[in-house]
């Protein structure tokens, strides 16, 4: 149950953020190519240890900042330079970063303080309505033909339903890891694992897809991996 007026507005606000995020995410991506879009969202655990210190007081050890420099150079590196510049799509990319930062940091709160704590199911569960509330809206607004398309794609293939409901349980599924990693370490751990995500992805799309990859990104994500390593090994000498 929601206690408090304060913890509903908390909830609202971390909806709308999250709204926020997607939909500036996927507006820069018309504008900026995938590898500077990926460039800008690394820069995430750096808003991350902002807002957290600015919502919190909380403030880490200075050696677990200094390891947010590899997370984030390496996947700046890895994503190389973009010549392909839009000062509107930077700025809504940069825009879903900082919101995407800022909605780790709430849920953080949410999720751990004294007498609004939630636990993870119960604030996907009031967080979802109102998700859904303001992205419907936005998408029939974007996307004015988005219901009769879907329709048409049901009808030429005959799995589209099935998948729909794959795509939104796997959806159900990552926000609920994500809530409760951030519940169990903090936002900027959920953010750095974040960028780890990227290494990742690599290794497994080269391995199923043989997919070529250069030399520059694989050193970035190596970069990046260390980064990680380093920093999950501050937390746990200096927490």
């Amino acid at each position: 149950m929601i206690k408090s007026r304060s913890q509903f507005f908390k909830i609202a606000t971390l909806s709308i953020v999250f709204c926020a995020s997607v939909v500036g995410g996927n507006i820069s991506l018309r504008y900026l190519a995938v590898s500077f879009n990926q460039a800008v969202g690394a820069t995430t655990p750096f808003f991350t240890a902002v807002f957290a210190y600015l919502a919190t007081f909380k403030r880490e050890a200075w050696i677990t900042y200094a390891a947010l420099v590899p997370v984030v150079a390496g996947v700046v590196i890895a994503s190389g330079g973009e010549p392909g510049f839009h000062v509107f799509g930077f700025l809504m990319c940069l825009s879903a970063t900082a919101a995407r930062a800022f909605k780790s940091v709430l849920q953080g709160i949410l999720l751990s303080s004294e007498g609004e704590k939630l636990n993870s199911m119960n604030l996907l569960l009031y967080m979802s309505p109102i998700a859904v509330v303001l992205l419907l809206p936005a998408a029939l607004i974007m996307e004015p033909n988005v219901i009769d398309v879907t329709l048409a794609l049901g009808k030429e293939h005959k799995f589209m339903g099935v998948l729909l409901l794959l795509n939104s349980a796997t959806a159900y599924a990552a926000n609920l890891t994500n809530f409760l990693v951030t519940k169990h370490t903090s936002a900027l751990t959920l953010q750095v694992l974040g960028n780890a995500k990227g290494a990742v992805a690599v290794v497994i799309s080269i391995l199923i897809f043989r997919n070529p990859v250069t030399f520059i990104g694989m050193a970035g994500y190596a970069v990046t991996v260390m980064g990680v390593v380093a920093y999950g090994e501050t937390k746990r000498r200096f927490r």
